[in-house]
């Protein structure tokens, strides 16, 4: 059996410690097959003098050259046939470009128990039917955007009763339809099914805005979540604080704080991560991340802001094992108190777009692409 699914079978999603070993042994493992079955990321690797045989340590996973994801919106990377691809999905493309991930057979199945993992542990799992609000894409063959996957995925945690989009497939084209989503909720506070929400915050945070400005005040039923994802993206003028948005959910929906969920991810690392119930995003086994200097590109210790590089074996179709980001975060080491033990990131914001621009630079001449 492969390191890589003795990592992804292990039955604690956040055992970071008791898993060390796999996840380093998984990463050589990967990046040898990565090195012998894409010409381009041999290149990258062969360029830096990294060899993937050396991976032994921690550090050595720091020295694995990195990829930046705007990189991988003009320059696709991949380690296996078009054939075997069964799965695809791609960015939301805000910036004109989009990256892309196609997943074969092994790279479904490392995610499937993942996400079966992950999701037990947060007791997303239900037998009784819900009513999904969703704060994004209505589903079309056209739409391969990870988000609207994403959503989708999640609806297969609990039974649907019914789902409603906020972005609903009309003529051709997206339209936004907050409205039929108000009368959705104000449906369901009859119900004896509970709602879960997915999606957008932005769109989540206009709807219960607009509601509390009519005057509209809801009791939903007992056991509903709302959850979001996917940032904020063209709306940051319109960001508030997270307290701000937990407590308009508690005023609107009367849904405690406790049943708000935040997920983080990207396209081009399909790793899940969740927030516990203090709201923080804890590492789970399947990833590391690396926090790194924008100058330097030299890892920081715990307690300091930089440039979110994650890192993880998951994948045999694309070689992303190690990934930088345009977000800038911080991972904490100290004691949560929800009982998971692993660190956890905190999300600053994104680097704005000129400082992207220099970070790619910088990164392109890292790559030497």
């Amino acid at each position: 059996m492969s390191y890589r699914s003795k990592l992804f079978r292990y039955p604690h999603p956040y055992a970071v410690n008791q898993t060390e070993s796999f996840f380093i042994q998984a990463m050589r493992e990967n990046a040898i097959f990565h090195y012998q079955n894409c010409a381009d990321y041999k290149r990258i690797l062969d360029e830096q003098g990294f060899d993937p045989h050396s991976i032994q340590t921690h550090t050595d996973i720091v020295r694995l050259p990195f990829i930046p994801t705007l990189y991988l919106k003009h320059h696709q990377l991949s380690s296996i046939p078009e054939k075997k691809v069964l799965f695809q999905a791609t960015s939301s493309g805000t910036s004109g470009k989009v990256s892309k991930t196609g997943m074969d057979l092994s790279s479904i199945w490392q995610g499937i128990k993942m996400m079966w993992s992950i999701s037990k542990y947060h007791h997303f799992w239900s037998l009784k039917r819900v009513h999904y609000i969703v704060f994004g894409y209505q589903p079309t063959k056209e739409n391969q955007v990870a988000i609207s996957k994403s959503a989708q995925g999640f609806t297969l945690f609990a039974p649907a009763k019914s789902k409603t989009y906020a972005l609903q497939w009309k003529n051709g084209s997206y339209h936004l339809q907050l409205e039929e989503l108000k009368k959705a909720l104000i449906r369901y506070e009859k119900s004896k099914n509970p709602i879960r929400t997915i999606g957008f915050p932005a769109y989540t945070y206009f709807l219960l805005k607009s509601m509390k400005e009519e005057g509209i005040f809801l009791h939903m039923p007992k056991g509903s979540l709302v959850t979001v994802g996917g940032g904020w993206k063209n709306f940051q003028h319109d960001k508030v604080d997270k307290q701000t948005f937990y407590d308009l959910v508690k005023e609107v929906l009367a849904i405690d704080e406790d049943h708000i969920i935040e997920f983080f991810g990207a396209v081009e690392h399909p790793v899940l991560y969740t927030t516990c119930q203090n709201h923080h995003f804890h590492i789970p086994i399947y990833s590391r991340v690396i926090i790194r200097d924008p100058d330097t590109f030299k890892e920081l210790p715990y307690g300091e802001m930089g440039l979110v590089n994650l890192v993880t074996p998951m994948l045999s179709s694309n070689p992303y094992l190690s990934i930088m980001t345009d977000d800038l975060g911080i991972l904490h080491q100290e004691p949560c108190g929800c009982g998971i033990e692993s660190p956890w990131l905190e999300i600053i914001d994104r680097v704005g777009v000129k400082d992207i621009i220099t970070c790619a630079v910088s990164a392109q001449e890292y790559l030497k692409s």
